[in-house]
């Protein structure tokens, strides 16, 4: 299934945390968007990997996207290497995306600015025709390199090179995320505390949206980096 964008992340949740606004405000408009995940998240204090995959299916179904595919890295110590990067190529070949979204550059997990590299790495390989990958059936992929590639934010303040505005799709974002009850605050868990666990976390997920949101003019926004300038065609496509 060849989509218009695909959306990775390094864990679930990471795709709803930093661009769950942008994914519902695409479909919204009739594009096509699938998800795929690096890692079951195995690895995370609260939870367990069935329990995410679980959370994963139900964040999927509230954003509409066309699939969802767990690419069963290993949690916390997958590397950006030749084994790690054909597994993706061959996904990134097989859905033809237009648009990738991936990892914040830099972040405060590991496996954010690993798997943002490792992501970034795979779009460029997949482009390179002497590079041979083979679909489930053993048919030779066509080499393919998505057209652009953005970063978004996650744990840390980067300034994003540019904002989208999803103020009629941030309930939606919430929704999504709230979906994983066993990562974020719920005042009767008795599991361990994490960093994203308090309700302080949850609520700065809506107001750090409703601040990029403030600085560009509307009411919410989720923004991203760039890995080259963007083109626009005259100054009227600028809002």
């Amino acid at each position: 299934m060849k989509v218009d964008i695909l959306a990775f992340g390094a864990h679930p949740d990471d795709v709803e945390l930093g661009c769950g606004g942008s994914i519902a405000k695409a479909i919204s408009q009739g594009k096509s968007v699938g998800i795929a995940d690096l890692t079951r998240g195995e690895l995370g204090t609260r939870g367990s990997a069935t329990i995410r995959d679980q959370e994963a299916a139900a964040a999927a179904k509230v954003l509409a996207v066309s699939f969802r595919k767990n690419l069963a890295f290993r949690d916390g110590f997958f590397v950006n290497d030749e084994i790690h990067q054909m597994a993706t190529i061959q996904l990134i070949r097989l859905h033809q995306p237009r648009i990738v979204l991936c990892n914040a550059i830099e972040d405060r997990h590991i496996d954010h600015g690993k798997g943002s590299g490792l992501v970034s790495d795979a779009c460029f390989l997949s482009g390179l025709k002497k590079i041979v990958t083979k679909d489930e059936s053993g048919n030779e992929q066509d080499p393919w390199r998505p057209a652009h590639v953005y970063h978004y934010i996650q744990w840390k303040e980067i300034v994003p090179n540019f904002v989208v505005d999803i103020s009629n799709h941030i309930d939606t974002k919430m929704e999504a995320i709230h979906a994983y009850a066993s990562q974020f605050y719920n005042a009767n868990s008795d599991e361990p505390s994490t960093p994203i666990s308090s309700q302080n976390f949850l609520e700065s997920v809506r107001y750090r949206a409703q601040n990029l949101g403030r600085l560009a003019g509307v009411s919410a926004a989720e923004g991203f980096t760039v890995e080259r300038s963007p083109l626009i065609q005259d100054f009227d496509h600028l809002s």
